[in-house]
C-alpha cells in the first residue's frame, strides 16, 4: 500500500549496493519515484536537481561525510531527511538529528521498519517549499490580511498566527520571529513550539509530543523529543536554569512558561 496520495521522488544517497537496492525496492512499492545516488557529491547535485521529497542519506559515503550531506541539504531542501547508519552510538545520533535529519534507521534494518517510518513521517503536514523559500518569501513577516483576536495573558492567537510574550509564530508561512529576529527552525522544530504553543496552558508528555509530531508508532522514541527539545532551546537562547520559553515538568514532558514567569 502506498504511503502517499501522489507521486513523490525519493533520493537515495547510499554507496553500497545491496543497501541502496533495498531502499530502492521499498520506497518504490510505496509509491515513490527513485533516484539513486553513490556518494555525497552525487547525492548534493540531485537534491537541487529533483528536488525529493525524502531523502535517505547514508552516514559512511565515501566521500563527504554524511553529517556534511545533510547539512548541506538542509541549506536547500525541506525533504524529510532520514540517515542509515551502522553506528548506533548515541553520538552519531545526536549530531545527525542536530544536522535537520529527522529520523535515524540502523542497519540492518526491515523494508516494514522503514515503510512505518516514513508514513509516520508523510503523515506530518508540510509546505511543500523549502524552509529558505518560505523565509524569503515572508521576509520574517506576518502574512497579510490575519485579523488578531484579543490577546489575553501576553499571548494571542489568530487564523495563522501565534504569540507568546517576543515569540511570534506565522503558522500558514511556517515562520517564527523571536524579538523581530526570524528563527533557523527546522520540520520538527518548528511542529513542537506549534504544538506546545497552542496548547500553550497543557503539559505535553513525551509520549503525546511523539503522537502529535511524529505521529504513531513512535510511543518508545522518547530520546527523538529530548534532542529536537534542546536543538530548539538553543535556537531560542534558552538558559537551562531560568528558561525563558519551554519548561520541563520533571518526570511528565514539557509546556510553555507562563507569561508572567518571565517578567
Amino acid at each position: 500500500m502506498s504511503v502517499t496520495t501522489q507521486q513523490r521522488t525519493a533520493l537515495i544517497v547510499e554507496d553500497d549496493p545491496d543497501i541502496r537496492e533495498l531502499l530502492c525496492t521499498t520506497l518504490r512499492m510505496n509509491g515513490f519515484t527513485i533516484v539513486e545516488a553513490s556518494s555525497g557529491h552525487e547525492g548534493l547535485l540531485a537534491v537541487r536537481e529533483h528536488q525529493p521529497d525524502l531523502i535517505t542519506l547514508d552516514l559512511n559515503l565515501p566521500d563527504l561525510d554524511g553529517v556534511e550531506v545533510c547539512r548541506q541539504c538542509r541549506a536547500v531542501s525541506d525533504a524529510y531527511i532520514v540517515m542509515v547508519t551502522a553506528r548506533q552510538d548515541e553520538i552519531d545520533r545526536l549530531v545527525g538529528l542536530e544536522t535537520g535529519a529527522d529520523d535515524f534507521l540502523g542497519k540492518p534494518f526491515s523494508p516494514r521498519e522503514l515503510s512505518a517510518r516514513v508514513s509516520a513521517m508523510f503523515r506530518r503536514p508540510r509546505t511543500g517549499a523549502a524552509m529558505a523559500a518560505s523565509s524569503t518569501m515572508t521576509g520574517g513577516q506576518p502574512t497579510a490580511g490575519t485579523t488578531a483576536a484579543p490577546e489575553v495573558g501576553g499571548r494571542f492567537a489568530t487564523n495563522e498566527m501565534l504569540r507568546h510574550d517576543d515569540l511570534l509564530m506565522d503558522v500558514e508561512g511556517r515562520v517564527v520571529t523571536l524579538d523581530g529576529r526570524e528563527l533557523a527552525l527546522t520540520r520538527i522544530e518548528f511542529d513542537l513550539l506549534e504544538t506546545l504553543m497552542t496548547g500553550s496552558q497543557r503539559v505535553w508528555t513525551r509520549e503525546a509530543l511523539l503522537s502529535r509530531v511524529w505521529g504513531d508508532g513512535w510511543s518508545q522514541d522518547h530520546h527523538l523529543v529530548e534532542v529536537h527539545i534542546r536543538n530548539l532551546r538553543k535556537k531560542l537562547g534558552e538558559d537551562r536554569t531560568a528558561p525563558r520559553f519551554i519548561r520541563t515538568v520533571r518526570g511528565v514532558g514539557y509546556r510553555m512558561m507562563p507569561v508572567d514567569a518571565q517578567r
